[in-house]
């Protein structure tokens, strides 16, 4: 599943004189070591839903899961196309993370496993996953899970102030 490098770009017009672009590999760090980041999906009637939630980054991707019954699942249902975002309230300092991508449940026992096992690496036994019935079994029922698969993502750094760009090939 692992895809290839994305093109980078940087705006020069949003950021510092000298501003360089921010490497990918620096900018999946720091999307993997964040605590939380922001789903943005879509209801059906067109209005916008944003949903703070737990995240992982795995094989090159962010993956998150929501409740079978959940705003959130039934959202993607009809419209996997999100934009999963973290980064810090600072204005003089840290790096903001855009990623817009599509949603594709993960279902494979064996891809499911190797998330469980990183969500309870994240976040600590609080977070720990049964995997069944192509989901994770928690205290309140089954977790649909999806792999965010990156289309377009966006860095913009606060110190110096720069936005980066990357572009993803097509799966």
């Amino acid at each position: 599943m692992q895809r290839t490098e994305p093109d980078t770009t940087i705006d020069h017009r949003y950021g510092d004189p000298g501003a360089t672009a921010t490497p990918w590999a620096g900018a999946q760090e720091q999307f993997a070591a964040a605590e939380v980041a922001w789903l943005s999906t879509v209801r059906p009637d067109g209005r916008p839903h944003v949903t703070p939630l737990l995240s992982v980054w795995l094989d090159g991707a962010p993956h998150i899961c929501t409740g079978e019954d959940e705003r959130k699942a039934h959202n993607l249902a009809s419209n996997p196309h999100v934009v999963l975002t973290t980064g810090a309230n600072a204005l003089h300092g840290g790096l903001d993370l855009v990623v817009e991508g599509r949603a594709e449940r993960v279902t494979d026992p064996h891809r499911l496993q190797a998330l469980a096992d990183a969500w309870e690496k994240k976040y600590g036994s609080e977070w720990h996953f049964d995997v069944r019935e192509g989901g994770f079994a928690g205290g309140n029922g089954l977790a649909l899970v999806y792999r965010i698969e990156p289309t377009t993502a966006f860095g913009f750094g606060k110190a110096p102030y720069s936005q980066t760009r990357w572009s993803f090939p097509e799966a």
